[in-house]
């Protein structure tokens, strides 16, 4: 330990929970119900209400859980409840080439039956995790969920995080937790700045419904303006992240549904046959940012609110669930040792855990996004040289698709399917 003093000093005081969690999105939710797993009381505090989350219109994203991350909610005893409405990925083709030309005959194809531990991963809509997070968070005895709250003031010192909400009302404990997103409030109050860049693009989301089965596959198409993924959900449905151009995409968004489908035509093809909007649409701008250090006195950032990446790969929620998976360990195997789980000596453990994967995994995408979103015709040559090799190699396939399955690296217990 970094104070052998600490258990003398903690003794004598009061706290709410151990961890306060500001931020209830899918990252908190999912740290609140891991941390509990391994004996520790969370307040978790979130701005939204719980009625407001669990209706169907919600939201209209979904989310690709690769392997791992479908492996850590198994642990923590949630997979079971939204098992029934995940598709699973059985392969995935990349391609590259331009809107109603066709794709380059240069592409890779991954295919799960090339790795031994199954699907490489799972199309869940985010209505889904949600009910599934928020059930299990009304069961957890240990897991005070304050909402809707917002936090408007924190400080810490040598023993203690306290937050004041809106409300007035005070939350005191061991470490405060930010999981509240790309502009996080808890960040902000820390003084921790933010490495920023805009990549000119806004992501246009959607579900789209069409005549012919998917077969469990995903499909990437690269394009000069950004990539559209086309992600298999249940049913006749696939989830579409169309990047465009911020003009462009603005203009599509004021496009009526069926209009919005003649524009998507060109780039998605006829491989589905009829197409159509199933739901609400949605868009976003595509940013890369990340926090300048993601441990302070006594606080710690998860998910979106230390590194927010662009979603080429897909890895944005896993990536979060890769921090709550390495910090709930961290914390768990410290308290057990009889540590103080807010010291600088137990957070420096997550930081060099979480740095090195977050940072290099940023970097990748901001290097693929510009590699593959443009019309350069030198970068096009070599882009499908390049995925043409990685195809005609069952080696690099599959380091590949171990990759996209989350398996590689050094995983914590919960992403290997271990309890606490």
């Amino acid at each position: 330990m970094d104070n052998p003093n600490y258990p003398a000093i903690l003794s004598g005081m009061t706290y709410d929970s151990d961890i306060s969690i500001v931020g209830g999105g899918l990252n908190g939710c999912a740290l609140a119900i891991a941390l509990a797993s391994g004996g520790l009381s969370v307040t978790l505090i979130d701005s939204l209400a719980v009625d407001a989350v669990q209706g169907d219109s919600f939201d209209g994203r979904s989310y690709a859980l690769a392997l791992a991350s479908k492996r850590l909610l198994s642990a923590v005893g949630l997979w079971d409840d939204v098992a029934k409405d995940a598709q699973p990925m059985l392969e995935i083709k990349v391609t590259d080439g331009r809107a109603g030309e066709g794709p380059s005959p240069f592409w890779m194809h991954f295919d799960h039956t090339e790795i031994e531990e199954g699907p490489m991963g799972f199309m869940v809509e985010d209505r889904h995790l949600r009910r599934a997070f928020l059930s299990k968070i009304a069961k957890t005895g240990s897991i005070t969920h304050l909402t809707p709250e917002t936090v408007v003031a924190q400080s810490v010192d040598q023993t203690s995080a306290t937050v004041v909400l809106a409300s007035g009302k005070t939350v005191r404990s061991r470490l405060l937790v930010g999981c509240d997103g790309r502009r996080s409030g808890v960040a902000e109050r820390a003084g921790i700045g933010r490495s920023f860049k805009d990549y000119g693009q806004t992501a246009l989301v959607a579900a789209i419904g069409h005549a012919l089965p998917h077969s469990g596959i995903a499909h990437q198409f690269f394009m000069p303006a950004g990539p559209l993924a086309i992600l298999p959900l249940t049913g006749n449905r696939s989830s579409i992240v169309w990047a465009e151009t911020h003009e462009r995409a603005a203009e599509l968004s004021e496009l009526s549904d069926e209009a919005f489908i003649e524009a998507l035509r060109p780039a998605f093809g006829d491989f589905l046959g009829d197409i159509h909007v199933a739901g609400a649409r949605f868009s976003y701008p595509l940013n890369l940012t990340l926090a300048d250090r993601i441990v302070d006195e006594r606080l710690v950032l998860v998910g979106d609110a230390a590194h927010g990446v662009h979603p080429i790969a897909g890895q944005g929620l896993n990536l979060g669930l890769r921090d709550v998976g390495a910090l709930a360990q961290v914390l768990v195997d410290a308290r057990r040792r009889g540590e103080d789980i807010g010291s600088d000596a137990v957070l420096v453990r997550y930081e060099e855990w979480r740095r090195f994967d977050t940072t290099t995994l940023a970097l990748a995408t901001n290097i693929f996004n510009g590699l593959f979103s443009n019309d350069n015709p030198i970068l096009r040559a070599g882009r499908d040289i390049g995925m043409g090799l990685v195809n005609a190699f069952p080696a690099l396939r599959r380091n590949f698709i171990r990759e996209a399955a989350g398996l590689t690296g050094d995983l914590p217990r919960l992403l290997q399917g271990r309890s606490l």
